[in-house]
This record gives C-alpha cells, sequence and structure tokens, in this order.
C-alpha cells in the first residue's frame, strides 16, 4: 500500500467546523451507539467532514478526536488508511476517480484515464489551472459488468468511451454536473443486457403436462418404440479412444472414416458427416494482392487476432502493411478467412477497421478509436 500523508502545511486550514446541520446530524450519529463505544463513529464523521469541504483537513482530524474523545494519532491512522478520504485539496467541482482493477482496464480504463490526463492534469490528485477538477485512479468500484466506469462524489457513471468521459467532465467543470444521469451512458438499464433482457420476458411460458401423463406417455412410447440411431451426445467423443477406432488407429482412420459415413449414409434421419473445406487456392482471383516485403513493414500483430504465426502467414501472402488490410474487399476477406481457416473470425474482430486506424495515425488513432491501446 502507498504512503499517504496529510497535504502541505500551505493548504491546511487554520480550523474547523461542522455547518448547522452537519452538528446536528454528527450529535446524531454518535448517539446511535452504546455508552463507551462513540468512537465507532470515526469513519462516517470524517466521512462528513470531507463531503463539506471537498477533502480531510488537518483541523478536521482533530476536531473529530476531540469530538469522540480519541487521541489525534489514532484519528490520523483512520483517515490514511482508507483511500476513500482525500487527504489534500482536490478539484471544487469535480474529483473523478477511475477504476483501473482488471475489467475496467480490459474495457478500456486506460483511454479513459488519458482523457483525464489531458483534459485535466497529466499527474493524478494535480488540480487543473482553475482548481476546479482532479482526478485519480482506484481500485474496483464494483460494477465490473458495466466497466469502464468512474465515480464522481457518491455516483458512478458506467460503459463509458472516452468521448462520453470528456463530455461528462466538460458539463462538471461548467458547473452543470447535476444534469448528468448517473449510472449506465448507454441504452442499458442498470446491469441488464445490452438492448434489453433476454430471459424472464413476459413471454407466456409453456405449460408443463401432469405428471401422470408424462409416465404414460413415456410407458406407451417404451413398448411402441422402435430402434433409432444413436443420438448426437451417443456419438463418439474425440476422447472416447478406447471405442472410436478413427482415433484408435490413425493409420487406418480414412478407411474407417469411409466405413463410418458409409453406416450412417444407411440411417434413415441421420445426416452424412460433412468433408473439411479445402483451402482456397492461391490463384483464385479473390486472393488479395501481395506486395514486395518493404524496408520496415508494419507489425501486423498490433491487429487483435493476429498473433506471430499468422503475421508469418500473411507474410508469405505478400502482405505487410496496414494499408493492405484495410482495403480488402468482402470477397478478399472471405478468402484469408478460408485460407487461415478462421471460420468468420476477421469480421469477428474486425480487422479492417483496425487496420484502417493503425494505417491513419498508428497507436493514437486506435486508442481514439476504440478507447484502449491495440493488443
Amino acid at each position: 500500500m502507498s504512503v499517504r500523508r496529510l497535504a502541505e502545511d500551505q493548504f491546511q486550514p487554520a480550523a474547523f467546523a461542522f455547518n448547522d446541520e452537519n452538528a446536528a446530524w454528527a450529535d446524531k450519529t454518535i448517539q446511535k451507539y452504546p455508552a463507551g463505544r462513540q468512537q465507532s463513529a470515526v469513519i462516517p464523521l470524517l466521512m462528513r467532514a470531507q463531503e463539506q469541504d471537498g477533502w480531510v483537513t488537518r483541523a478536521a482530524i482533530e476536531k473529530v478526536a476531540n469530538m469522540l474523545d480519541m487521541a489525534y494519532i489514532r484519528v490520523l491512522e483512520v483517515a490514511t488508511f482508507y483511500t476513500q478520504f482525500q487527504l489534500g485539496p482536490v478539484g471544487t467541482r469535480a474529483h473523478i476517480q477511475v477504476c483501473g482493477t482488471t475489467p475496467c482496464m480490459l474495457r478500456g480504463s486506460e483511454g479513459l484515464m488519458s482523457v483525464c490526463k489531458s483534459k485535466i492534469h497529466h499527474h493524478p490528485f494535480e488540480r487543473n489551472a482553475e482548481g476546479t477538477l482532479s482526478w485519480e485512479e482506484v481500485e474496483c468500484l464494483g460494477a465490473c459488468v458495466n466497466a469502464p466506469m468512474v465515480m464522481i462524489g457518491k455516483n458512478t457513471y458506467e460503459d463509458l468511451t472516452p468521448e462520453r468521459l470528456a463530455e461528462i467532465i466538460d458539463t462538471f467543470d461548467a458547473g452543470n454536473g447535476a444534469s448528468v444521469t448517473p449510472g449506465p451512458q448507454i441504452d442499458r438499464h442498470f446491469s441488464s443486457p445490452e438492448g434489453g433482457p433476454t430471459s424472464l420476458t413476459d413471454e407466456e411460458p409453456k405449460k408443463k403436462a401432469p405428471a401422470k401423463k408424462v409416465a404414460t406417455d413415456a410407458a406407451t412410447a417404451k413398448v411402441d418404440a422402435a430402434p433409432v440411431p444413436p443420438s448426437e451426445a451417443a456419438r463418439p467423443k474425440s476422447t472416447d479412444a478406447e471405442t472410436n477406432a478413427a482415433l484408435k488407429t490413425p493409420v487406418t482412420a480414412p478407411k474407417a472414416a469411409a466405413t463410418n459415413a458409409k453406416a450412417v449414409e444407411e440411417q434413415p434421419g441421420v445426416a452424412a458427416p460433412v468433408p473439411a473445406t479445402a483451402k482456397p487456392s492461391l490463384t483464385d482471383k479473390n486472393r488479395p494482392a501481395g506486395i514486395e516485403k518493404p524496408a520496415t513493414p508494419d507489425d501486423l500483430k498490433l491487429i487483435s487476432g493476429v498473433g506471430p504465426k499468422i503475421e508469418g502467414t500473411l507474410h508469405e501472402l505478400g502482405i505487410f502493411t496496414f494499408a493492405q488490410v484495410a482495403g480488402w474487399k468482402k470477397a478478399e476477406r472471405e478468402w484469408v478467412d478460408g485460407y487461415l481457416n478462421f471460420k468468420g473470425r476477421i469480421d469477428r474482430d474486425d480487422w479492417v477497421k483496425q487496420a484502417k486506424a493503425l494505417a491513419k495515425g498508428g497507436e493514437a488513432e486506435y486508442i481514439k478509436v476504440f478507447g484502449k491501446k491495440p493488443r
């Protein structure tokens, strides 16, 4: 855990006092605890002091200690231990806490931090020139399914993009933070799936047959049913080597597979296995045009879905630059997809869009488009 200390003396006020409303609230809160246990109110009182002044000052710590009959050092230990307490001045209009834990990081929190660095200050806990904004990176904020997210005050703002966070920051800086609706910033209700629920909808559930009727039908079916082909679940799987001749004797696998296929064809209602699709021809008209290897080829591994092996195969095909990939038409994508045996992966990972961003402005443009670094 990092060392946390109080702000320098130049920032510390000479005294602290709760306003009338907060003073009444503090007295009522202390009374919630039994005699001799009033010190348990230390965290709520410190939090209320922070909400009043924006951060926890030395004077506030001493005030709370006196109210609870505690040594100053004991209250200081609490304030410096919990990172929810701000120990220095923060933005007067907004202090943005950006979650940087794994789920948010994988969903683009680094892009959110880049926005904070550019619009507020390069370093966390440093305020902007006007003193109205500040930011920091924090641990999990508890809405991982809606990642990435930030917290401002007591409210969280989820499902963010860098562009949306920039809009929110500008709104708070203009003094209109109350107009921003907390929670998901996309078409999602709390943590429901995007686009609406997919289960437990209002559709009428199918009525189950009475148990007695089900039992009678099952008994009748058992007597009258003729032998049927094995179900998909009962067929030999790749792990059934002891019962699957094609797996047990690889040398004769083609012959065994042919025999099995013929047997399957003879069984009514059972489809014959589909043979593996051959790679498209290298002379096919839809093969993307290749080029000579340039002196400094692009790092194609920056495209999500391209590893060292795939990059080597693309080089063999004469594909060395992002611009080449960015120009692939549908037929060319399908040819490469078939050659790599990817079954639609190129479109699912959107290689073309990634390559266009990288060709246009490198990693900076990629972050602008996708909200995260490539790879």
